[in-house]
């Protein structure tokens, strides 16, 4: 396995600080090389080991690049790709695909589906972080130019600075800095940003931080397969208990009873 370089060498850009990625891979020393360098570059990770859990992963975490396996169990990158390019929620999301499959038909096969670039295994870890680097920043100009281009009425509902602290939160829902820490973040001060929230959304700021973390554990129940003890981790509740005692209190029912009552949903539905 290969050392790290030099912070330099694996260090991303500013405007990749911060930023997350999924790799897709069933190779558990290629995941571990992968995440190890992406750890040392300051990115978040997140993992899933063939292509299904991947794209349920992906169409609820959202993350702003994805590395993929091609052969893999179940469902394969290339099965994977097309779900994920299919998904309104997930479409725009860049996909590098990392493949041991490497006849021209299959690197074509990946492109065709949309993905940004394809690197071949083995793979030197340092140019997969070249790439993601130039591809996060990439995306990071796309998603500037298109807020860039939306009408400044359509800006306006929400104060600039409840904004800017929202994505802050939303970043890393599960382990959000303190009041201080955001306000200063946003170029403010606990007071008045608790007013802004106040304002824009009628309560203070981690009542808001609450409803969003509830909202997004509901969506993943209904719409994943992912265990439970996951997605507590992921809305910041720390035990699978605490999550169920929380879920009891808002829905009267156990995160378990309610994923099972989407699914019996959308089945009456089909």
């Amino acid at each position: 396995m290969s050392s790290l370089p030099p912070s330099s060498s694996a260090t991303p850009s500013s405007s990749a600080a911060q930023r997350s990625v999924l790799v897709i891979d069933d190779s558990s020393e290629d995941l571990a090389l992968l995440t190890e360098y992406l750890r040392h570059a300051r990115l978040r990770i997140a993992v899933a080991f063939d292509g299904r859990e991947g794209y349920q992963k992906a169409s609820v975490m959202l993350p702003d690049l994805i590395l993929l396996d091609v052969r893999m169990p179940r469902t394969d990158g290339f099965a994977a790709c097309r779900l994920l390019k299919a998904d309104p929620r997930t479409r725009d999301i860049p996909v590098i695909f990392l493949s041991g499959c490497n006849e021209l038909d299959d690197r074509l096969q990946g492109l065709r589906l949309g993905a940004v670039d394809y690197i071949s295994k083995p793979f030197a870890p340092e140019e997969v972080m070249a790439r993601v680097n130039i591809h996060l920043d990439l995306r990071s100009r796309l998603v500037h130019q298109t807020v860039a281009a939306v009408p400044e009425e359509s800006l306006s509902a929400l104060n600039s600075t409840v904004v800017a602290a929202m994505e802050i939160l939303q970043r890393d829902i599960g382990n959000p800095p303190s009041l201080p820490e955001l306000a200063h973040q946003v170029g403010t001060n606990e007071r008045r940003l608790t007013e802004l929230f106040r304002e824009s959304t009628g309560m203070p700021v981690f009542a808001w931080l609450r409803e969003e973390r509830f909202l997004i554990a509901c969506r993943m129940l209904a719409e994943s397969e992912i265990d439970i003890q996951q997605i507590a981790d992921h809305v910041g509740y720390g035990s699978a208990g605490n999550f169920t005692a929380m879920f009891r209190d808002r829905l009267g029912v156990t995160p378990r009873d309610y994923r099972q009552s989407q699914r019996d949903r959308r089945d009456d539905i089909k």
